[in-house]
């Protein structure tokens, strides 16, 4: 049964007269000889279009398949990329870890090397120590004895007496002569100064006059004022003066085994004198016991000569020279006569080493 209010809106829809054109348009008349044709081809377009939606859904689930199986395979090869990176990473940190090793297994073997080396060095070294410490120990019960000391007393005299015949050669090399007159030297044979008794030495001569070495007379002069009318003669005779007291100051302290607080670098005319300077910084007095004095020290030259020097620096030099005579003096018991005198210190030393007290100190 039609409800009385669709009969209404069909009128309604069927008196539009946009509608019925529209239907008019649409509306196909077909003979009945002909509709039994019509409406088979129409069933079969019907059953067409059935057959097509059919196989068009059966397409989109074959396509929605292949996207999943798709979608699946690049999440695969992703992961698989991923991992193949990993692979990679791990094969270079095994590299690495590989050529680390062997590095640290060739610095092992290095080092037991080394460890190897010093043992035995160790083992000699004690068994040098245990023989030494026997040594030591006979020679102990040996002084303890009378006839020990003596034999030790009888030792030191001919240790003396050796160094006192070579230090008289260096005298013989290096004579240290007083000039008195203007072509008249005389050998210096007391010089004031404190003996290891007390007693103060014989006085000097009437006429002091000034010391030589090996004839050459050391003036002060151009070391404390240079100027362009100095005489070059005279600087040159200073220098080489200068050089024969530095080599006969190195011999001296070779013969004595005493090391100079300020080492000597021979070389003639153009000597030097090493100081050991520390490193400059606010961490200058941070020294460590562990850290030997040549690690932190700085050997610095100071020329012994004036010929492109600076006067300061050569004036210096001698102030450390004469440190070194001091050195040796005092080494022997006897006083220094002030840095000035450098050669009438000189002078003194050798004198002191020749004379019979030398021998006779125990």
């Amino acid at each position: 049964m039609e409800n009385p209010e669709q009969r209404g809106q069909d009128k309604t829809l069927i008196c539009d007269p946009t509608q019925i054109n529209a239907t008019q348009e649409n509306e196909k008349i077909i003979e009945w000889e002909d509709f039994g044709h019509e409406l088979a081809r129409l069933w079969s377009l019907t059953s067409a279009l059935k057959e097509a939606n059919e196989k068009k859904l059966n397409l989109q689930e074959k396509l929605q398949y292949f996207i999943q199986v798709k979608t699946e395979s690049l999440t695969r090869l992703n992961e698989l990329e991923e991992m193949r990176e990993r692979l990679v990473a791990r094969k270079v940190m095994i590299g690495n870890m590989s050529t680390h090793c062997k590095v640290a297994t060739e610095d092992a073997k290095k080092q037991e090397k080394m460890l190897s080396t010093e043992l035995r060095s160790w083992l000699v070294a004690g068994t040098s120590l245990s023989v030494a410490r026997k040594r030591l120990q006979e020679s102990n019960r040996t002084l303890n004895e009378k006839r020990g000391y003596i034999k030790l007393k009888n030792m030191q005299r001919k240790l003396r007496a050796r160094q006192q015949y070579m230090i008289s050669q260096v005298s013989l090399l290096y004579p240290v002569k007083i000039l008195v007159g203007p072509a008249q030297e005389q050998e210096l044979e007391s010089y004031p100064s404190s003996s290891r008794l007390g007693n103060s030495s014989v006085s000097k001569p009437i006429n002091c006059g000034t010391l030589t070495i090996l004839g050459l007379h050391l003036t002060m002069r151009p070391f404390t004022k240079m100027s362009f009318f100095t005489d070059k003669k005279e600087v040159q005779k200073s220098a080489t003066a200068l050089g024969y007291v530095a080599h006969a100051v190195s011999l001296i302290a070779s013969y004595l085994q005493v090391p100079l607080r300020y080492p000597l670098r021979l070389g003639g005319s153009c000597s030097y004198v090493n100081d050991n300077v520390p490193p400059a910084g606010p961490t200058t007095l941070d020294f460590s016991w562990k850290t030997p004095l040549s690690a932190t020290v700085k050997p610095v030259g100071f020329p012994l000569f004036l010929k492109g020097q600076d006067t300061t620096r050569a004036a210096y030099a001698i102030f450390l020279l004469s440190k070194d005579i001091e050195q040796l003096l005092n080494f022997i018991g006897e006083d220094s006569l002030g840095p000035r005198h450098l050669v009438a210190n000189l002078k003194e030393l050798l004198r002191c080493v020749q004379s019979s007290e030398f021998i006779d100190t125990s």
